[in-house]
Formats: structure tokens, C-alpha cells, sequence
């Protein structure tokens, strides 16, 4: 159905946490990535992807879910798409559930490539200020004409890093994402340099990668190839030639571009180990913990 000019359809969803406490308020996004996993055929999206999936019901089911709770813990959102596509600036929905987390005494963490994200400064805040809040940010263009060529629908990584500042001076904490790097296009040590000079110049605390490269599955696979064709001339064929249907596309230069990475977070203080950082994500500080559930065992 038509909303405000863009495409969406309501759910009536039956769950809305994951067993980790991960979860997405939306299915499908318009940010329009030449690269996005989540088009996979794996994911089984049975509607077209810009046609934005609403779980309309998703805040009463997160209040009715943490209220069973007995732990507190972090409550993720945006592992298969950006909370914070077009349709929120309206709906409002990340924030309901954020309001909902905080309410109940959970942390919260998400991860976008919008600046919409500071329209909920003040909610992220009391997040912070009361349990724990990390908002994570993904970084993968330094050069801006490329950003909007592989990135197109979404604020560049120059606006990115402007948030990740105005974050850090609110003292909330923030992660990055270092992924994808597209052999043959934004895989140069200029890049990769330029993307955590803008992480260290924002404090950021932590910044994920994977390796220098991408990874293609049926459904994304098509959708790159086609954006490629349209953008970069030629190069489908130079990525058919080098890697074929492979599922891992390891840039020619990742050995290199991962030790000045590695390297470069090291000097400037910034968590690179996958691992910690995420145990970082999933962990509520433990005297947040329990005076949050007190409070809420007051209610």
C-alpha cells in the first residue's frame, strides 16, 4: 500500500525477539546499497524489497515479551534492515521501542546508515545514562561521489562521521562497521585510511570487520551485478572473470588493507577484535543490571 510516497505493507507478526534479543520492526529498505545482503533468496522475502514489510504490532509484542523477562540484557535492532529507512521519520516505531527497552530496564543497541538516528538523541541519552545504549554505524566510502554511487538513497559517510561526533560528544558510545569493501573499487589503502581517520577523529570505541571484501549469495548476487553494470561499466565481467559464483570475494589487496587496519585501531586505542566487540554489544553493565531490576520490579 502507498504511504507518504513510498511503498510499504503492513504484518500482524507473531514474535518480534529473536533468541538473542535481536530484532526488526521492518523487512526490506530503500537505502538502495548496490551491495545489501539482505536481498538473498536465503532470507525468503516473499514481497518486493523496496516494498517496506511494517510489523504493526511489533511494540506490543516487545512490551508484552520483556515484561516476562527476569534477566536484563541488550536488545538489538537493524541486523537485516536500517532502522532508521524513511518510513520511521513518520511512523516512529525504533523510538516506541526504545521507549519500551528503557521502561522495562533493558540496554539498546542498533545499527543504521542514517543520520534520522539524532532525531532520537534525547531517548538515547536516558538509554545511556540508565542501562547502556551503543549505536552502531556503517562506514564503507570515504570518497563522497563513490558513497553516493555504491550507497545511494542514504546520508554519505562525511554526514556519518558529523553524527558519530555529535554522538560522542553526548557520550554515547559507538561502534562501526567496516563492510563491504568492493575489490576493485573502494579496496584502496586511501579508503580504507580515510574511513578510520574519520573513526578515530569521532572516538569511536570499536569498529567490525570481516576482511576486505564482500560476500554474494542467490538474489544479492543478481541485484549487484545489475547495479554494476549500471555504474561502474565493465566491471560485472572483471568480477565474473576473478571470482565466478564464489560466496566470499576477498579483495586482491586484503592481506595488506587488513594489517594497516589492525595496526591503525591499535595506535588509536579502537577495539578490532570481532569477538570482544561483540561480547561488548551483548553485555549490560552489571550495576545498570541490577539497579534496573529493581526499578522495574517496582512497577
Amino acid at each position: 500500500m502507498p504511504y507518504a510516497g513510498r511503498r510499504m505493507h503492513q504484518v500482524q507478526a507473531k514474535t518480534i525477539l529473536s533468541s538473542s534479543n535481536g530484532m526488526n520492526i521492518y523487512r526490506g529498505c530503500t537505502h538502495g546499497c548496490i551491495y545489501c545482503d539482505s536481498r538473498s533468496a536465503c532470507y525468503r522475502m516473499e514481497h518486493d524489497f523496496e516494498d517496506v514489510e511494517v510489523k504493526s504490532n511489533a511494540l506490543e509484542l516487545l512490551d508484552a515479551a520483556l515484561r516476562r523477562k527476569r534477566t536484563k540484557g541488550m536488545i538489538g535492532c537493524g541486523s537485516m534492515t536500517d532502522p532508521y529507512i524513511p518510513l520511521e521519520s513518520e511512523l516512529g516505531y525504533v523510538r516506541g521501542a526504545m521507549e519500551i527497552a528503557l521502561k522495562h530496564g533493558f540496554g539498546f543497541t542498533l545499527i543504521t546508515k542514517s543520520d534520522l538516528v539524532l532525531r532520537d538523541l534525547d531517548i538515547l541519552e536516558e538509554l545511556n545514562s540508565r542501562t547502556k545504549c551503543v549505536v552502531q554505524m556503517t562506514l564503507t566510502t570515504y570518497d563522497e561521489g563513490l558513497c553516493r554511487k555504491v550507497e545511494p538513497n542514504v546520508c554519505t559517510t562525511k554526514r556519518r562521521a558529523e553524527v558519530l561526533r555529535t554522538l560522542r560528544d553526548k557520550g554515547i558510545p559507538t561502534i562501526v562497521w567496516l563492510c563491504p569493501i568492493l575489490p576493485f573499487i573502494n579496496d584502496t589503502e586511501e579508503n580504507i585510511r580515510g574511513i578510520l581517520q574519520c573513526c578515530a577523529d569521532a572516538g569511536v570505541k570499536g569498529i567490525v570487520c570481516f576482511g576486505m571484501g564482500l560476500t554474494l549469495r542467490g538474489g544479492s548476487r543478481e541485484h549487484f551485478y545489475s547495479c554494476l553494470d549500471d555504474v561502474f561499466p565493465g566491471m560485472t565481467e572483471r568480477y565474473r572473470r576473478s571470482y565466478g559464483d564464489r560466496y566470499v570475494l576477498s579483495s586482491p589487496r586484503n592481506r595488506e588493507l587488513m594489517a594497516l587496519f589492525h595496526s591503525f585501531c591499535e595506535e588509536h586505542g579502537m577495539m578490532h577484535d570481532n569477538d570482544e566487540i561483540f561480547r561488548y554489544l551483548s553485555t549490560l553493565d552489571e550495576k545498570k543490571k541490577k539497579i534496573q531490576t529493581s526499578l522495574s520490579d517496582r512497577w
